[in-house]
């Protein structure tokens, strides 16, 4: 018996003519995509200008107030603003392959999606797991370092550092490489001046259940939300850079790209690179905007405007940032800890200006985390809608049109990942993970524009065929894998192989191959009848899709 049932297996992985190879790599059309799109149920809401906040609350967090202070003391000095460009231009080339893709392909899904459509399934199961890394643990890193924030909000608010038991407020465990890499326990110091091991990060937990209740409630509210903390965040970044703009100094610009230091490896031109490589990090969350493709009103024209409309911004914001920061105060005196709040405090500003500024960092973080928690259960959804995870996380609920459990499980797992993990370790992990996944989008385009070279494109990545759809693409791709290998740390990349091997062997090879729905192929009638019984289904009063080539604006 239990050969036949794997003589079964193995004939229905070929699907009956299909070698394996065949089957590994079978590649999902975008036309099917295209007719798959109206079933599945999500409620298109977002407009333009809130896809263009979606995407500047996943790009600007605290990396605002901290990053741009230390990669200038550390690295450039001055010459930051040059550093911000060159990170700014790379992240710009993944984002025009971005907005190409969602221009040709509006589904939810993100760089999974894409990969289907022209890699195959393995690669995009690849892809797809590696999200999950990106914006699961992501979410997780964020909900830690967001803990960290507030206590030290709170403390400097109220002129208190005894509010909070420190042993509720710290990861339970770091990883130390020496003597023996592994696991250790956090010891913290009471107040009473005894020292105890850290028991849980609470205020990680609860943040990521609170995002996960706004996620769940709808994307309307999720939206809504998410925009009053975007303006939130604008006036405390307006507030300082106003403020600051009476203590700059020109001297302090003297010289701008300072001479290179031989003992530290810092300054000068190699310095300035190697800013860009710490700041480059900042950019990233633009391309959460593509997860929501299918809950945009018109996503062939306003998520490409939202992909390069949110990151064009948040390059202006930290560009003004760094110019105003490096003014106000020599680079070799900017401090390392919450360095814009802290220069304030030393050129003498007001003291709420760095309260504000505090409250900036806080409010940045719960953006940042509440952008992933949309784009992360979308993933899950649109995975298991491809039969490649179980079937219940492709369920949406029939009143607030979310994917409910995806969000209930992504919810749960990164409040138990943020409340036991140091934001060190979890940060780490997430960085090789987004570019791996701009190398695969960027490949997308160029085997595309070789594929179907005839299919309609709301947006094209200018310079024709050549330029655009070759040199642009492939540029993106190398530009992504040189940071990969410059930024080369052997322990991080092989944590996120172990991660991947995992995905393979324990989900993909047990469970998706077998039921990929993908197996055979799908007749765009077969679709339209199942569409129809989810709209049967739905509620009556409210159509579930609008058909874009009847409603959606020309160029």
């Amino acid at each position: 018996m239990a050969m036949f049932n794997i003589q079964s297996k193995l004939q229905r992985l070929k699907g009956g003519h299909q070698t394996l190879m065949d089957r590994l790599f079978v590649i999902k059309s975008a036309d099917l995509v295209e007719v798959e799109r109206p079933r599945i149920g999500y409620r298109r809401t977002l407009t333009c200008f809130d896809l263009v906040l979606l995407g500047v609350g996943g790009i600007i967090g605290a990396g605002i107030f901290i990053i741009t202070g230390r990669a200038a003391h550390d690295l450039a000095g001055p010459s930051i603003v040059i550093s911000f460009l060159i990170s700014g231009f790379v992240c710009a080339l993944a984002a025009i392959c971005y907005a190409e893709l969602a221009s040709m392909i509006p589904l939810s899904g993100s760089a999974y999606t894409y990969t289907y459509s022209t890699m195959g399934e393995i690669v995009a199961w690849i892809i797809g797991w590696d999200l999950i890394l990106e914006y699961l643990v992501g979410a997780a890193a964020v909900a830690s370092a967001w803990s960290n924030y507030f206590v030290s909000f709170v403390h400097d608010a109220s002129g208190r550092s005894d509010i909070f038991d420190p042993r509720l407020v710290n990861a339970p465990v770091q990883w130390i490489n020496n003597p023996v890499p592994g696991f250790y326990p956090v010891v913290v110091v009471l107040p009473d001046g005894s020292q105890a091991n850290a028991i849980v990060n609470l205020p990680a937990a609860l943040i990521s259940l609170l995002i996960m209740s706004v996620v769940a409630a709808g994307i309307r509210q999720s939206s809504t939300t998410l925009n009053i903390i975007v303006v939130l965040k604008f006036v405390c970044i307006l507030i300082f850079i106003g403020t600051g703009l009476s203590y700059i100094q020109p001297a302090n610009y003297t010289p701008f790209i300072p001479p290179y230091d031989p003992t530290t490896e810092a300054y000068g031109m190699a310095g300035m690179f190697k800013a860009s490589l710490q700041v480059f990090y900042a950019y990233l969350g633009f391309d959460v905007v593509s997860a929501t493709a299918q809950e945009a009103r018109f996503p062939k024209r306003d998520v490409p405007i939202g992909i390069i409309g949110s990151l064009s911004i948040c390059t202006l914001l930290y560009i003004s940032v760094s110019v105003v920061l490096t003014g106000i105060l020599p680079y070799q005196q900017i401090p390392t800890d919450a360095p814009v709040a802290n220069a304030m405090r030393i050129v003498g500003a007001p003291a709420l200006v760095p309260v504000i500024i505090e409250f900036g960092a806080v409010v940045g973080l719960a953006s940042v985390m509440l952008v992933a928690m949309i784009g992360q259960p979308r993933i899950f959804q649109t995975m298991a809608q491809d039969g490649l995870l179980p079937e219940f996380l492709a369920k949406i609920h029939p009143r607030t049109r979310t994917p409910l459990p995806a969000v209930i499980l992504s919810g749960m797992l990164c409040a138990v990942l943020g409340s036991v993990f140091p934001v060190g370790l979890l940060a780490d992990l997430t960085s090789v993970g987004t570019l791996l996944a701009f190398i695969l989008v960027s490949l997308s385009v160029w085997i595309l524009r070789w594929r179907q070279p005839e299919r309609e494109r709301r947006f094209q990545i200018p310079g024709g065929f050549w330029i655009g759809g070759n040199l642009v693409p492939l540029l993106s791709a190398t530009t992504s894998a040189a940071l990969i290998w410059m930024g080369g740390n052997i322990a991080i990349t092989l944590r996120v192989i172990i991660w991947l091997l995992i995905g393979l062997l324990g989900v993909y090879f047990p469970y998706g191959i077998w039921n990929s729905r993908n197996r055979y192929p799908l007749v765009p009638e077969k679709v339209n009848e199942n569409s129809q019984s989810n709209s049967n289904s739905s509620d009556s009063h409210e159509p579930l899709v609008i058909d874009e080539h009847e409603a959606e604006p020309a160029n």
